[in-house]
């Protein structure tokens, strides 16, 4: 007589957490042994359900946590309630999660409390300072300690658990799934592009919290500057929607014939803008992954990054918001070609895109045995 399948709950709340995650959803569906409910939180509704669409995945549950003006007390809180509640009605064999969001701070302790397995996806990531970036580095540090399989991305990772006393059985490293979702994307066609036909473009994202506010101001006069320098590049920035980054992004780059200010950009538009631009400026973490798998260099706007394995290999490059640091780093980029090439050739330390398989594996075996 067969198994009943195991059942797995896939919690995700973020833009990011959907498109690392959407791999390991497909890659638990795929399978014999398991089925999968995919819940959101309600984080980033909005740019959450074009990904949904893109890799045509299911949604179990809506947990709708999101209400104006929220404390990050509030919204954990209210995501912590909602997912508690969840659990009890469904009672899983495992829950997921991934990255360092409210979400994942949240579903981990729901599932430590009620007893239920947690799986980490991209666990290990560190700066070693908890309010840089914040709120993410507490966040993923806490969930840390109420979780079961640690799927760490690289070796740096999986150091960095071990450093903390992780128990070695319970950590793998796997890659990241982001590489899958972007092998996933590019073996689609390409969808129509916001970019000017025959013009070279740098592609631009700024939206971190640690960056609003004079930060932002910073890069945005940097970008200006560069654009205003070198007419014969556009600037293409998909403008976060984030009521501080507008306001900046409008004060400083609205009007300028070469900087291209658009919405929120699809997941595959984003992934084919990325194939396409000269070099990337951004704050992402999951562009700081994605871009070196490309051969794009990126220059990333902030002073500590959780994702060193990239600027070890020389594929990625910490310039901070002062102006003058991203101007110089740009022209340099702009002019000297054995510079770029260093760059754009130092290969991705992130993985082969076979991540999800991986982890849809180890849990396969583990809850095997349970």
């Amino acid at each position: 007589m067969p198994h009943p399948k195991k059942k797995l709950i896939v919690v995700i709340g973020t833009r990011p957490e959907a498109i690392k995650l959407a791999p390991v959803v497909l890659a638990i569906e795929q399978s014999e042994w398991a089925s999968c409910e995919v819940v959101l939180t309600g984080q980033h509704r909005d740019l959450v359900d074009p990904i949904i669409r893109d890799f045509g995945l299911t949604v179990a549950h809506d947990l709708q946590a999101m209400q104006p003006n929220q404390s990050l007390s509030q919204v954990t809180a209210r995501i912590l309630a909602g997912i508690d509640g969840f659990l009890g009605q469904s009672m899983p064999d495992a829950v997921l999660g991934q990255g360092d969001t409210a979400s994942v701070l949240a579903t981990s302790m729901a599932c430590f409390f009620r007893n239920i397995a947690f799986a980490h996806v991209e666990a290990g990531l560190r700066t070693g300072n908890l309010r840089l970036p914040f709120p993410e580095e507490m966040n993923r540090v806490l969930t840390t300690r109420m979780t079961d399989w640690h799927f760490a991305p690289t070796d740096v990772a999986r150091t960095n658990l071990l450093h903390e006393g992780i128990d070695p059985a319970t950590i793998w490293v796997t890659g990241n799934t982001v590489i899958d979702a972007l092998h996933h994307v590019l073996l689609q066609s390409c969808p129509p592009l916001p970019s000017r036909p025959g013009r070279d473009f740098v592609l631009v994202t700024a939206h971190r919290r640690e960056n609003l506010g004079s930060a932002l101001e910073n890069v945005c006069s940097a970008i200006k500057t560069l654009a205003q320098g070198h007419p014969e590049l556009d600037f293409i920035f998909p403008v976060h929607p984030n009521p501080g980054v507008r306001l900046a992004v409008n004060k400083h780059l609205l009007g300028i014939a070469n900087v291209l200010l658009i919405e929120p950009c699809d997941y595959p538009v984003f992934c084919w803008l990325m194939k396409g631009a000269r070099l990337i400026l951004s704050d992402s973490g999951g562009v700081q992954e994605e871009a070196p798998a490309l051969g794009k260099p990126v220059l990333v706007l902030r002073d500590e990054t959780e994702r060193p394995e990239a600027v070890a290999v020389g594929a990625t490059r910490l310039v901070g918001t002062e102006p003058g640091n991203i101007i110089g780093a740009v022209q340099v980029l702009l002019s000297d070609a054995a510079s770029y090439e260093r760059m754009a050739t130092a290969g991705s330390p992130y993985g082969d895109g076979h991540a999800a398989q991986r982890i849809v594996d180890v849990l396969h075996r583990s809850l095997a045995r349970r």
